[in-house]
């Protein structure tokens, strides 16, 4: 199977794989930094979280490339450059946006819905979990739509650890090339017909994003009225 097809399979088995990453994982740090941390944690916590928002794509890829690769390829097979390396770089680098929105979401949401709980028999725990993170969903919703257009206009980093075949993977050690990918490879010598079908490659990633937006936007307002 050829054309745009493999490269949407890539992109989203991809952007899956960070979200699968990087969604819990910021969301319980979000959670213990604002609810569980001292603020001598927090502050060593946050400031680690704005270092990994400040490193460049380019050095993620390296660090991908030079130990991430190796590691799956000698114990998973393959060639090391795969779906899986893509997925837990990108599950790295959506982690500043998760956590930094979803603190300041939890943060936001009134005191009196803590205390209140608390009031009522609920442990810290049950508090926390029950009533401050459904209170700050539409908060965290924000912060995943952010951190999946993140994860799925990446490029650079992408296009070093990925292995950028076009091919429908089989496995998550596979390679595979995203459209982002694509688009950055091949547009330096595309002409004519290929460069349109490179620009309807980027018209086709602009849609996902937005129907992806629109989802979300549908479940923000359903859990609202619910």
């Amino acid at each position: 199977m050829y054309g745009i097809g493999v490269m949407i399979v890539g992109s989203l088995y991809v952007m899956a794989g960070a979200l699968v990453i990087g969604v819990p994982l910021g969301i319980l740090c979000a959670i213990f930094l604002a609810f569980f941390g001292s603020r001598r944690v927090a502050k060593i916590a946050k400031s680690g979280v704005q270092l990994l928002a400040g490193i460049p794509s380019v050095v993620y890829g390296f660090f991908g490339l030079v130990v991430l690769v190796p590691f799956i390829r000698e114990n998973l097979g393959g060639t090391g450059q795969s779906i899986l390396c893509a997925s837990l770089v990108l599950g790295i680098m959506i982690l500043p946006t998760i956590i930094t929105l979803s603190e300041s979401a939890l943060k936001a949401v009134p005191e009196a819905y803590y205390e209140g709980a608390l009031a009522l028999g609920a442990d810290h725990e049950r508090t926390v979990m029950r009533v401050m993170l459904p209170a700050a969903v539409s908060g965290v919703l924000a912060s995943i739509i952010l951190a999946i257009g993140r994860a799925i206009g990446e490029t650079m980093a992408v296009i070093m650890i990925a292995g950028n075949q076009v091919q429908m993977p089989d496995a998550i050690t596979d390679g595979i090339r995203t459209m982002t990918a694509n688009i950055v490879l091949e547009m330096g010598y595309a002409a004519d017909l290929h460069r349109g079908a490179l620009i309807g490659t980027a018209c086709v990633l602009f849609v996902f994003i937005l129907i992806i937006n629109f989802a979300f936007a549908a479940l923000k307002k359903r859990s609202k009225n619910g």
